[in-house]
């Protein structure tokens, strides 16, 4: 029987690649959006302390000068909070597009692994059909012999 060739081996090589770059594109994507999802979490742990302090200055001597000081505070948190939120969003979108890539990289790849396995089956059934008729043959051969000698 001679030996399995695949003929599609370049396209499932580079298909291979493309999926394994893709993979490492989707985890890079994974980690950027759990970067942004802590930084959005630190951010609002940092508004939630600074509304518990305007309240507690609200509640006791009213200071103008700090007041205005502790709001401005609170407002640039509320705008980098704000920015954090659409960073994540931003990351999020990132993700589904790098998760949509890896998954068409690996089908495209399970396409020619399918491909090869029914190959390789249709070879190895080949090759059975190819060994059966030679038994065959040898047989026939053989009754052919024992026929002739026997009469």
């Amino acid at each position: 029987m001679k030996r399995f060739r695949f003929p599609l081996r370049p396209v499932a090589v580079i298909r291979a690649h493309r999926e394994v770059r893709a993979r490492e594109a989707f985890a890079a994507a994974l980690t950027r959006l759990a970067a942004a999802e802590n930084e959005l979490a630190r951010k609002g742990v940092r508004m939630r302390a600074l509304e518990a302090a305007l309240a507690d200055r609200r509640a006791t001597s009213f200071r103008p000068a700090e007041a205005a000081l502790l709001f401005a505070d609170y407002r640039r948190e509320c705008a980098a909070e704000a920015e954090a939120a659409r960073l994540v969003s931003v990351a999020r979108e990132e993700m589904q597009k790098a998760r949509a890539e890896y998954l068409e990289a690996h089908r495209q790849l399970e396409v020619v692994n399918r491909l090869e396995v029914k190959s390789r089956e249709a070879h190895r059934r080949s090759g059975l059909r190819e060994e059966q008729a030679e038994m065959d043959e040898l047989a026939g051969q053989r009754h052919q012999q024992s026929f002739a000698t026997s009469s």
